[in-house]
């Protein structure tokens, strides 16, 4: 199989033509995203044909789940089809499990350095991210709060879901004091979320910048999250910390986040090509 490995602000993908093949992905996934026996990424990308969209892109993590959703991972995804000359289209409409995303690439030079993407409406209500908690529905409001303690520490969360479950911990401490590693699978595997969650720890710099860190559901922690940045910017616009549009701060490089607070959330960022190659047909996969 040819594949391309592509990375935006250190979110990295293996990414497969796959409209002519068929594999257990969720297997390949498991081989090819490993850092030591395979290629290396945090998901494995699939270009599909699509009857709603121009194409549909389905992406497996690490552990071989499937995400409904990755913002920057469809961001890599369009470059791939435009650079390949699979679309001529600079307004692309990719179908996910999240539902239908329109992509804007920015050319510098004759290249696609940023793209920008409308990632849909967020969702705050428990059963929609989905998380179990517990509150009647005249109690919601448009943001859940909930205390959850993690070998002795006390985690106020706050949920969104950008078509993937997400919690939220504000700090005051540097996110690079909080033990990520320790926290973050139990957080991702509590019982409260039935289809696991990223979990994100941020510290607000100012109304319009933020720092982060992210621990992805099926990959652990991340050089960035697209989904994870929106789902910040939302919780942050919510509690009036920010304003639109806000720079995300992650160890991989900065996105750039805009929400009116009533529609969609856009999420621009750049993306680059990292190597081409071919990996072994796995006839039994």
């Amino acid at each position: 199989m040819n594949f391309v490995k592509m990375q935006a602000t250190g979110n990295d993908f293996v990414l497969i033509d796959a409209r002519k093949l068929e594999y257990n992905w969720s297997m390949v996934a498991r081989a090819i995203c490993d850092r030591h026996f395979g290629v290396g990424s945090d998901g494995l990308l699939l270009v599909l044909p699509s009857v709603a969209a121009n194409f549909k892109m389905s992406m497996f993590n690490p552990d071989g789940s499937e995400a409904e959703a990755c913002g920057n991972g469809i961001r890599c995804f369009g470059k791939y089809l435009i650079d390949n000359g699979l679309s001529s289209a600079y307004e692309l409409t990719i179908e996910t499990l999240a539902g239908i995303r329109t992509l804007w690439p920015t050319v510098v030079n004759n290249e696609i350095t940023t793209i920008k993407v409308n990632m849909g409406i967020p969702q705050v209500e428990p059963s929609k991210i989905p998380v179990l908690v517990n509150v009647v529905p005249s109690d919601v409001t448009p943001l859940t709060r909930y205390l959850l303690t993690i070998k002795g520490m006390p985690l106020i969360l706050h949920f969104v879901s950008m078509g993937n479950p997400h919690a939220i911990l504000f700090m005051e401490l540097p996110v690079n004091s909080f033990d990520l590693l320790e926290i973050g699978p139990h957080v991702e595997n509590d019982k409260m979320f039935p289809l696991r969650t990223n979990f994100e720890i941020v510290n607000i710099v100012d109304r319009h910048s933020i720092q982060a860190r992210v621990w992805e559901r099926g990959a652990g922690e991340t050089l960035s999250c697209g989904s994870g940045a929106c789902a910040i910017a939302v919780a942050s616009m919510l509690l009036d910390y920010i304003d639109s549009p806000v720079n995300i701060k992650l160890p991989g490089g900065t996105l750039v986040i805009e929400w009116d607070k009533k529609g969609e959330v856009f999420l621009s960022g750049p993306v680059k090509i990292v190597f081409k190659g071919e990996w072994p047909d796995y006839k039994n996969a």
